[in-house]
């Protein structure tokens, strides 16, 4: 069984729990991960994979065989990630240009959500630039997003002010003149989490519907492990596992998703369960729904 993981207690404790049912597990040491996800989304490259959720919610809406094994890989703030270098505030965003890296990047969805909830933005009246397409095929940016040139890059054209604002985040520049656009964004992001009972989600592990069918007692002891690992992790308090705990960010993140025209079609997380118990073999409760 191929597997790309970016955490090394989730890899570790998968591993052990895998080969103990006598299936070969091999790490691929693919980085950055999201260069992973296309060949995953395809059926060509992991059998389980860590991935973004909007990559996952993509693949479902396009019908491919792409299954959520509910352990959060990867959770975080995201109202810190909208930058700015003037004296421009998220107040003022509409009538300026916005460049994030790629209009499905699961951060853009989460923060474009936010504009639009909590501050009232019409998204169409900003300026939106894009430097690369989805990690699905068949997913292209809105009619009303524009593609950056070719070769340009977003921190480039960020720093020398081609876009008045970034959504950044292990890609932001290191550079003092950069500030967030929310102010006290930490405060406003911790907020946000007391009142939905969660912390944004980035990515999660899926898996491909062969693998589930063919590995289900492996996969199903590699959710056991990696429970358990994630359980005893420095970020255990806002990384959720189980179909019960990531309910709340799926719903919310698919519903962001399909308002910016990210998904073709909406995506119910009740159907996602419902796919993966499917493919094996169990019922909800046995991955914590």
């Amino acid at each position: 069984m191929k597997v790309v993981l970016g955490r090394d207690d989730l890899a570790a404790a998968a591993g052990t729990a895998v080969e103990e049912t006598g299936t070969r597990f091999e790490r691929l040491g693919t980085r950055p991960i999201h260069k992973a996800s296309r060949g995953f989304v395809d059926g060509t490259g992991a059998d389980v994979c860590e991935l973004a959720i909007v990559t996952l919610l993509q693949a479902v809406a396009q019908g491919r065989d792409v299954l959520l094994l509910p352990i959060t890989a990867l959770g975080r703030d995201q109202h810190q990630t909208l930058v700015t270098m003037g004296r421009l505030t998220v107040q003022a965003i509409e009538g300026h240009s916005v460049g994030v890296r790629a209009w499905s990047q699961t951060t853009g969805v989460w923060v474009r959500g936010f504009l639009t909830e909590s501050y009232g933005v019409d998204l169409r009246k900003i300026d939106w630039r894009t430097y690369e397409g989805a990690h699905v095929d068949g997913c292209e940016d809105p009619s009303w997003v524009t593609r950056a040139p070719e070769g340009a890059e977003l921190p480039a054209d960020f720093l020398d002010g081609r876009v008045e604002f970034g959504i950044m985040g292990n890609e932001l520049p290191s550079d003092d003149r950069i500030r967030t656009a929310i102010t006290d964004a930490r405060k406003v992001a911790a907020e946000w989490a007391a009142s939905t009972g969660f912390t944004p989600v980035n990515h999660v592990v899926g898996m491909t519907g062969a693998a589930a069918r063919e590995h289900s007692p492996a996969i199903l002891a590699a959710f056991d492990a990696m429970r358990a690992a994630a359980a005893t992790a420095p970020t255990a308090a806002i990384d959720p596992v189980g179909f019960a705990g990531l309910r709340g960010p799926f719903t919310r993140a698919a519903a962001y998703a399909l308002e910016q025209e990210v998904v073709p079609r909406a995506v119910e997380f009740d159907a996602i369960v419902d796919r993966t118990c499917a493919a094996l073999g169990v019922p909800a409760s046995r991955l914590g729904g």
